[in-house]
Protein backbone atom coordinates (compact mmCIF):
# COMPACT_ATOMS: atom_id res chain seq x y z
CA UNK A 1 0.00 0.00 0.00
CA UNK A 2 2.93 2.53 -0.06
CA UNK A 3 5.02 1.78 -2.77
CA UNK A 4 3.03 3.89 -5.20
CA UNK A 5 2.01 6.80 -2.89
CA UNK A 6 4.15 9.52 -4.81
CA UNK A 7 2.31 8.57 -8.10
CA UNK A 8 -1.28 9.03 -6.49
CA UNK A 9 -3.07 12.29 -6.37
CA UNK A 10 -2.21 13.78 -2.53
CA UNK A 11 -4.92 14.43 0.44
CA UNK A 12 -5.81 17.50 -1.09
CA UNK A 13 -7.90 15.70 -3.39
CA UNK A 14 -9.90 13.93 -0.76
CA UNK A 15 -13.69 15.66 -0.46
CA UNK A 16 -14.23 17.27 2.43
CA UNK A 17 -17.40 16.82 4.69
CA UNK A 18 -18.96 18.99 7.36
CA UNK A 19 -20.58 15.98 9.43
CA UNK A 20 -20.51 15.15 12.87
CA UNK A 21 -20.64 11.74 14.20
CA UNK A 22 -20.32 12.71 17.43
CA UNK A 23 -23.50 14.62 17.44
CA UNK A 24 -26.33 13.87 19.72
CA UNK A 25 -28.45 13.48 16.13
CA UNK A 26 -26.16 11.46 14.55
CA UNK A 27 -26.58 9.45 17.12
CA UNK A 28 -30.16 9.47 17.18
CA UNK A 29 -29.80 8.95 13.32
CA UNK A 30 -26.65 7.76 12.04
CA UNK A 31 -28.28 6.07 8.32
CA UNK A 32 -28.69 9.01 6.65
CA UNK A 33 -24.82 10.19 7.71
CA UNK A 34 -22.84 6.77 6.89
CA UNK A 35 -24.90 6.35 3.31
CA UNK A 36 -23.26 10.26 2.46
CA UNK A 37 -19.46 8.56 3.98
CA UNK A 38 -20.17 5.93 1.80
CA UNK A 39 -21.55 7.74 -1.45
CA UNK A 40 -19.17 10.84 -1.24
CA UNK A 41 -16.04 8.91 -1.86
CA UNK A 42 -13.92 5.77 -0.49
CA UNK A 43 -12.13 8.11 1.65
CA UNK A 44 -13.45 11.45 3.27
CA UNK A 45 -12.35 14.36 5.65
CA UNK A 46 -14.49 15.49 8.66
CA UNK A 47 -13.47 19.09 8.66
CA UNK A 48 -14.73 19.36 12.53
CA UNK A 49 -12.34 16.68 13.50
CA UNK A 50 -9.67 16.99 11.32
CA UNK A 51 -9.59 13.34 10.40
CA UNK A 52 -10.31 11.08 7.54
CA UNK A 53 -12.82 8.55 7.64
CA UNK A 54 -13.92 5.40 5.32
CA UNK A 55 -17.33 4.00 5.21
CA UNK A 56 -17.41 1.65 2.20
CA UNK A 57 -16.56 -2.33 3.53
CA UNK A 58 -13.67 -2.69 1.13
CA UNK A 59 -11.78 0.21 2.41
CA UNK A 60 -12.88 -0.68 6.20
CA UNK A 61 -11.91 -4.32 6.07
CA UNK A 62 -8.75 -3.74 3.90
CA UNK A 63 -7.50 -1.26 7.23
CA UNK A 64 -9.10 -3.76 9.61
CA UNK A 65 -6.64 -6.34 7.78
CA UNK A 66 -3.44 -4.23 7.76
CA UNK A 67 -2.06 -3.29 10.94
CA UNK A 68 1.57 -2.74 10.17
CA UNK A 69 -0.13 0.62 8.01
CA UNK A 70 -3.01 1.44 9.69
CA UNK A 71 -1.81 0.79 13.37
CA UNK A 72 -3.78 0.64 16.79
CA UNK A 73 -0.71 1.59 19.16
CA UNK A 74 -1.46 4.77 18.60
CA UNK A 75 -4.71 4.55 19.91
CA UNK A 76 -8.11 3.17 18.69
CA UNK A 77 -9.66 6.05 19.08
CA UNK A 78 -9.97 9.92 18.18
CA UNK A 79 -6.22 10.68 20.33
CA UNK A 80 -2.94 9.87 18.59
CA UNK A 81 -1.07 8.27 21.55
CA UNK A 82 1.91 9.82 20.00
CA UNK A 83 1.18 13.20 20.60
CA UNK A 84 -2.10 13.01 22.77
CA UNK A 85 -1.21 10.80 26.07
CA UNK A 86 -4.97 8.62 26.72
CA UNK A 87 -7.14 9.04 29.56
CA UNK A 88 -6.73 5.50 30.76
CA UNK A 89 -4.00 2.75 30.16
CA UNK A 90 -3.70 2.24 26.82
CA UNK A 91 -5.77 -1.19 25.95
CA UNK A 92 -3.48 -4.07 26.64
CA UNK A 93 -4.48 -5.99 23.58
CA UNK A 94 -6.23 -3.53 21.52
CA UNK A 95 -4.14 -0.59 21.38
CA UNK A 96 -0.97 -2.68 20.51
CA UNK A 97 0.48 -4.03 18.09
CA UNK A 98 2.93 -7.27 17.23
CA UNK A 99 5.04 -8.43 18.74
CA UNK A 100 3.49 -6.80 21.61
CA UNK A 101 0.21 -7.75 20.86
CA UNK A 102 1.02 -11.15 19.98
CA UNK A 103 2.17 -13.31 23.16
CA UNK A 104 -0.76 -11.52 24.93
CA UNK A 105 -3.10 -12.22 22.75
CA UNK A 106 -2.56 -15.33 22.71
CA UNK A 107 -2.47 -16.39 26.39
CA UNK A 108 -6.39 -14.55 25.74
CA UNK A 109 -6.88 -17.23 23.20
CA UNK A 110 -5.81 -19.76 25.18
CA UNK A 111 -7.59 -19.03 28.33
CA UNK A 112 -10.75 -18.85 25.91
CA UNK A 113 -10.11 -22.11 24.20
CA UNK A 114 -12.38 -24.49 22.11
CA UNK A 115 -12.73 -26.59 24.62
CA UNK A 116 -13.40 -24.31 27.60
CA UNK A 117 -15.96 -22.57 25.61
CA UNK A 118 -17.57 -25.72 24.94
CA UNK A 119 -17.59 -26.46 28.84
CA UNK A 120 -19.46 -23.05 29.44
CA UNK A 121 -21.86 -23.91 26.67
CA UNK A 122 -24.86 -26.05 28.72
CA UNK A 123 -24.28 -23.29 31.76
CA UNK A 124 -25.55 -20.27 28.98
CA UNK A 125 -28.11 -22.73 27.88
CA UNK A 126 -29.44 -23.44 31.84
CA UNK A 127 -29.25 -19.59 32.66
CA UNK A 128 -31.16 -18.66 29.77
CA UNK A 129 -33.85 -21.08 29.66
CA UNK A 130 -34.30 -20.12 33.78
CA UNK A 131 -34.41 -16.33 32.51
CA UNK A 132 -36.81 -17.38 29.84
CA UNK A 133 -38.96 -18.91 31.72
CA UNK A 134 -39.49 -16.28 34.78
CA UNK A 135 -39.86 -13.40 31.93
CA UNK A 136 -42.54 -15.71 30.03
CA UNK A 137 -44.10 -15.61 33.48
CA UNK A 138 -44.02 -12.42 33.75
CA UNK A 139 -45.28 -10.73 30.33
CA UNK A 140 -44.38 -7.60 30.07
CA UNK A 141 -40.55 -6.80 30.64
CA UNK A 142 -37.53 -4.34 29.65
CA UNK A 143 -35.67 -6.19 26.92
CA UNK A 144 -32.68 -4.05 28.10
CA UNK A 145 -32.35 -4.53 32.03
CA UNK A 146 -34.52 -7.99 32.39
CA UNK A 147 -32.45 -9.57 29.20
CA UNK A 148 -29.98 -8.21 27.59
CA UNK A 149 -28.24 -6.57 30.43
CA UNK A 150 -29.36 -9.13 33.04
CA UNK A 151 -27.98 -12.03 31.13
CA UNK A 152 -24.70 -11.33 30.49
CA UNK A 153 -23.93 -9.21 33.98
CA UNK A 154 -24.89 -13.24 34.97
CA UNK A 155 -22.92 -15.41 32.96
CA UNK A 156 -20.00 -13.56 32.15
CA UNK A 157 -18.70 -12.44 35.02
CA UNK A 158 -19.23 -15.94 36.62
CA UNK A 159 -17.30 -17.44 33.55
CA UNK A 160 -14.11 -15.07 35.12
CA UNK A 161 -14.51 -16.28 38.51
CA UNK A 162 -15.83 -12.66 39.35
CA UNK A 163 -17.85 -12.05 42.76
CA UNK A 164 -21.71 -11.50 42.61
CA UNK A 165 -21.25 -8.50 44.31
CA UNK A 166 -20.92 -5.06 42.42
CA UNK A 167 -20.97 -6.42 39.03
CA UNK A 168 -23.66 -3.68 37.51
CA UNK A 169 -20.69 -1.30 37.58
CA UNK A 170 -19.04 -3.22 34.64
CA UNK A 171 -21.90 -1.22 32.79
CA UNK A 172 -20.79 2.34 34.03
CA UNK A 173 -17.01 1.57 33.23
CA UNK A 174 -17.37 -0.38 29.88
CA UNK A 175 -19.55 3.05 28.98
CA UNK A 176 -16.33 5.42 30.21
CA UNK A 177 -13.54 2.99 27.85
CA UNK A 178 -16.30 3.23 25.17
CA UNK A 179 -17.07 7.11 25.63
CA UNK A 180 -13.13 7.53 26.07
CA UNK A 181 -12.39 6.84 22.45
CA UNK A 182 -14.44 10.00 21.21
CA UNK A 183 -13.52 13.86 21.08
CA UNK A 184 -13.98 15.33 25.15
CA UNK A 185 -17.48 15.99 24.65
CA UNK A 186 -20.54 16.29 27.37
CA UNK A 187 -20.74 12.32 27.29
CA UNK A 188 -16.92 11.91 28.14
CA UNK A 189 -16.94 14.43 30.58
CA UNK A 190 -20.01 12.93 32.50
CA UNK A 191 -18.29 9.38 32.20
CA UNK A 192 -15.01 10.70 33.51
CA UNK A 193 -17.00 12.52 36.61
CA UNK A 194 -18.06 8.80 37.81
CA UNK A 195 -14.81 7.36 37.21
CA UNK A 196 -12.97 7.16 39.88
CA UNK A 197 -14.47 5.03 42.37
CA UNK A 198 -15.42 2.35 39.22
CA UNK A 199 -11.72 2.15 38.23
CA UNK A 200 -10.73 1.38 41.51
CA UNK A 201 -13.67 -1.64 41.62
CA UNK A 202 -12.41 -2.74 38.17
CA UNK A 203 -9.01 -2.25 39.80
CA UNK A 204 -9.72 -4.66 42.90
CA UNK A 205 -11.76 -7.35 40.73
CA UNK A 206 -9.04 -7.85 38.74
CA UNK A 207 -6.46 -8.79 41.24
CA UNK A 208 -6.00 -12.48 41.61
CA UNK A 209 -6.91 -12.82 45.27
CA UNK A 210 -10.62 -11.38 43.99
CA UNK A 211 -10.89 -14.68 41.73
CA UNK A 212 -12.47 -17.68 41.93
CA UNK A 213 -10.20 -20.67 41.08
CA UNK A 214 -11.50 -22.59 37.93
CA UNK A 215 -12.57 -19.24 35.66
CA UNK A 216 -10.71 -17.33 33.20
CA UNK A 217 -9.67 -14.50 35.56
CA UNK A 218 -7.51 -17.19 37.49
CA UNK A 219 -6.42 -18.44 34.04
CA UNK A 220 -5.03 -15.01 32.87
CA UNK A 221 -2.67 -14.95 36.54
CA UNK A 222 -1.58 -18.80 36.16
CA UNK A 223 0.01 -17.66 32.43
CA UNK A 224 2.00 -15.22 34.35
CA UNK A 225 3.01 -17.93 36.85
CA UNK A 226 4.04 -19.56 33.23
CA UNK A 227 5.96 -16.80 32.20
CA UNK A 228 3.73 -16.34 29.20
CA UNK A 229 3.37 -12.58 30.48
CA UNK A 230 4.80 -10.37 33.39
CA UNK A 231 2.72 -10.41 36.45
CA UNK A 232 2.11 -7.28 36.00
CA UNK A 233 0.24 -7.98 32.91
CA UNK A 234 -2.17 -10.07 34.47
CA UNK A 235 -4.56 -7.92 36.49
CA UNK A 236 -4.63 -6.00 33.24
CA UNK A 237 -5.39 -8.75 30.58
CA UNK A 238 -8.39 -9.20 33.33
CA UNK A 239 -9.32 -6.11 32.53
CA UNK A 240 -9.14 -5.96 28.83
CA UNK A 241 -11.06 -9.11 29.14
CA UNK A 242 -13.83 -7.35 31.40
CA UNK A 243 -13.85 -4.19 28.88
CA UNK A 244 -14.57 -6.76 25.79
CA UNK A 245 -16.73 -8.75 27.55
CA UNK A 246 -19.79 -7.14 28.30
CA UNK A 247 -21.04 -4.12 26.85
CA UNK A 248 -20.56 -4.99 22.90
CA UNK A 249 -22.71 -8.04 23.72
CA UNK A 250 -25.40 -6.33 26.09
CA UNK A 251 -25.78 -3.74 22.93
CA UNK A 252 -25.98 -6.93 20.22
CA UNK A 253 -29.09 -8.37 22.30
CA UNK A 254 -30.37 -5.30 22.72
CA UNK A 255 -30.31 -4.88 18.88
CA UNK A 256 -31.43 -8.40 18.04
CA UNK A 257 -34.46 -7.98 20.58
CA UNK A 258 -35.59 -4.57 19.05
CA UNK A 259 -35.14 -5.79 15.74
CA UNK A 260 -37.01 -9.00 16.20
CA UNK A 261 -40.12 -6.82 18.05
CA UNK A 262 -40.53 -4.65 15.28
CA UNK A 263 -39.96 -7.68 12.27
CA UNK A 264 -42.18 -9.79 13.10
CA UNK A 265 -41.83 -11.60 10.10
CA UNK A 266 -38.19 -12.60 11.43
CA UNK A 267 -39.43 -13.64 14.86
CA UNK A 268 -41.73 -16.03 13.30
CA UNK A 269 -38.97 -17.67 11.23
CA UNK A 270 -37.21 -17.75 14.47
CA UNK A 271 -39.94 -19.49 16.56
CA UNK A 272 -40.43 -21.56 13.82
CA UNK A 273 -36.74 -22.98 13.73
CA UNK A 274 -35.33 -21.71 17.26
CA UNK A 275 -31.39 -22.94 15.36
CA UNK A 276 -31.57 -19.36 13.59
CA UNK A 277 -30.82 -17.64 16.97
CA UNK A 278 -26.85 -17.66 16.33
CA UNK A 279 -27.71 -16.34 12.53
CA UNK A 280 -30.60 -14.11 14.62
CA UNK A 281 -27.92 -12.19 16.45
CA UNK A 282 -24.89 -12.73 13.98
CA UNK A 283 -27.46 -10.72 11.50
CA UNK A 284 -28.69 -8.11 14.24
CA UNK A 285 -24.74 -7.09 14.89
CA UNK A 286 -24.06 -6.67 11.23
CA UNK A 287 -27.51 -4.43 11.06
CA UNK A 288 -27.26 -1.93 14.41
CA UNK A 289 -23.50 -2.60 14.39
CA UNK A 290 -23.21 -2.04 18.65
CA UNK A 291 -20.07 -1.12 18.20
CA UNK A 292 -20.13 1.94 15.47
CA UNK A 293 -16.74 3.28 15.12
CA UNK A 294 -13.04 2.53 15.41
CA UNK A 295 -9.56 4.85 14.69
CA UNK A 296 -6.46 3.54 13.33
CA UNK A 297 -3.44 5.53 12.65
CA UNK A 298 -1.72 5.54 9.03
CA UNK A 299 1.61 4.34 10.70
CA UNK A 300 3.79 5.18 7.62
CA UNK A 301 3.04 6.99 3.87
CA UNK A 302 0.29 4.73 2.68
CA UNK A 303 -2.36 4.88 -0.44
CA UNK A 304 -6.00 4.08 0.87
CA UNK A 305 -9.33 4.61 -1.81
CA UNK A 306 -6.62 5.99 -4.85
CA UNK A 307 -5.21 8.65 -2.71
CA UNK A 308 -1.77 9.33 -0.87
CA UNK A 309 -2.19 9.59 2.56
CA UNK A 310 0.87 10.80 5.16
CA UNK A 311 2.39 9.19 7.40
CA UNK A 312 0.65 10.19 11.57
CA UNK A 313 -3.32 10.77 9.75
CA UNK A 314 -5.78 9.26 11.74
CA UNK A 315 -8.54 7.87 10.17
CA UNK A 316 -11.92 7.48 11.45
CA UNK A 317 -13.50 4.05 10.50
CA UNK A 318 -17.42 3.74 10.28
CA UNK A 319 -17.61 0.05 11.06
CA UNK A 320 -21.71 0.63 11.26
CA UNK A 321 -21.56 2.28 7.12
CA UNK A 322 -19.53 -0.56 6.05
CA UNK A 323 -22.13 -3.35 7.51
CA UNK A 324 -24.89 -1.83 5.41
CA UNK A 325 -22.66 -0.96 2.21
CA UNK A 326 -24.84 -2.20 -0.94
CA UNK A 327 -21.27 -3.06 -2.71
CA UNK A 328 -20.81 -5.36 -0.28
CA UNK A 329 -24.49 -6.85 1.16
CA UNK A 330 -27.66 -7.30 -0.71
CA UNK A 331 -30.61 -5.19 0.35
CA UNK A 332 -28.70 -3.95 3.35
CA UNK A 333 -30.98 -2.18 5.03
CA UNK A 334 -33.52 -5.33 5.18
CA UNK A 335 -32.63 -7.47 8.80
CA UNK A 336 -32.74 -10.85 7.53
CA UNK A 337 -32.23 -13.67 10.00
CA UNK A 338 -31.73 -16.24 6.95
CA UNK A 339 -28.97 -13.80 5.34
CA UNK A 340 -25.05 -15.29 5.29
CA UNK A 341 -24.10 -11.78 7.73
CA UNK A 342 -20.52 -13.72 7.97
CA UNK A 343 -17.97 -10.53 6.49
CA UNK A 344 -19.54 -7.98 8.40
CA UNK A 345 -17.02 -5.80 10.80
CA UNK A 346 -19.43 -5.72 13.80
CA UNK A 347 -16.43 -7.54 15.53
CA UNK A 348 -13.72 -6.03 14.06
CA UNK A 349 -11.35 -7.98 11.67
CA UNK A 350 -8.00 -9.02 11.43
CA UNK A 351 -5.50 -9.22 14.26
CA UNK A 352 -7.54 -6.90 16.63
CA UNK A 353 -10.90 -8.45 16.11
CA UNK A 354 -12.88 -8.81 19.23
CA UNK A 355 -10.98 -11.22 21.98
CA UNK A 356 -15.06 -11.64 23.42
CA UNK A 357 -16.91 -12.67 20.08
CA UNK A 358 -16.67 -16.10 20.66
CA UNK A 359 -18.80 -15.74 24.46
CA UNK A 360 -21.11 -12.71 22.73
CA UNK A 361 -22.50 -15.23 20.14
CA UNK A 362 -22.94 -18.01 22.49
CA UNK A 363 -24.76 -15.72 24.42
CA UNK A 364 -26.75 -13.81 22.20
CA UNK A 365 -27.38 -18.05 20.84
CA UNK A 366 -28.28 -18.89 24.13
CA UNK A 367 -30.92 -16.35 25.20
CA UNK A 368 -32.69 -15.83 21.78
CA UNK A 369 -33.13 -19.71 21.59
CA UNK A 370 -34.32 -20.29 24.95
CA UNK A 371 -37.08 -16.87 24.10
CA UNK A 372 -37.73 -18.51 20.59
CA UNK A 373 -38.89 -21.99 22.51
CA UNK A 374 -41.16 -20.44 24.61
CA UNK A 375 -43.05 -16.74 23.16
CA UNK A 376 -45.18 -16.79 20.00
CA UNK A 377 -44.79 -13.01 19.74
CA UNK A 378 -42.40 -10.63 20.99
CA UNK A 379 -43.67 -7.00 20.87
CA UNK A 380 -43.02 -3.36 21.68
CA UNK A 381 -44.65 -2.48 24.57
CA UNK A 382 -43.46 1.22 24.53
CA UNK A 383 -41.03 3.33 22.56
CA UNK A 384 -37.56 2.36 23.17
CA UNK A 385 -34.84 4.93 24.73
CA UNK A 386 -31.30 5.38 23.02
CA UNK A 387 -28.30 5.36 25.22
CA UNK A 388 -25.84 7.93 23.76
CA UNK A 389 -22.25 6.93 23.69
CA UNK A 390 -19.34 8.07 21.60
CA UNK A 391 -18.81 4.77 19.99
CA UNK A 392 -21.48 2.19 21.35
CA UNK A 393 -24.80 1.97 19.62
CA UNK A 394 -27.14 0.93 22.00
CA UNK A 395 -30.61 1.28 23.88
CA UNK A 396 -31.63 2.35 27.83
CA UNK A 397 -34.78 0.85 27.22
CA UNK A 398 -36.87 -1.49 25.73
CA UNK A 399 -40.46 -2.10 26.98
CA UNK A 400 -41.47 -5.17 25.23
CA UNK A 401 -44.34 -7.59 25.54
CA UNK A 402 -43.77 -11.54 25.20
CA UNK A 403 -47.05 -13.53 24.32
CA UNK A 404 -46.34 -17.14 25.86
CA UNK A 405 -46.76 -20.11 23.02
Amino acid sequence: MTASADRMPPEAAIPVLGLDPFAPAFFDDPYPGHALVRETGPVVRLAGLDCLAVGRHAEVHAMLMDWENFCSSRGVGVRDYKTDPPLRGPGLVLETDPPLHTHRRAVLSNVLSAAALRALRPRFAAAAEALADRLVGAGICDGIADIAEAFPLTVFPDALGMAREGRECLLPYGNFVFNSMGPHNPLLAASLAELPPLNDWVTRQSQRDALAPGGFGAAIHEAADRGEIAPEEAPLLVRALLSAGVDTTVNGIGAALVCLARYPDQWAGLRADPGLARAAFEEAVRYESPVQTFFRTTARDVVLGGVAIAEGRKILMFLAAANRDPRRWDDPDQFDITRNASGHVGFGAGIHMCVGQVLARMEGEAVLGALARRVARIELAGEPVRRHNNTLRGLRSLPLRLVAG
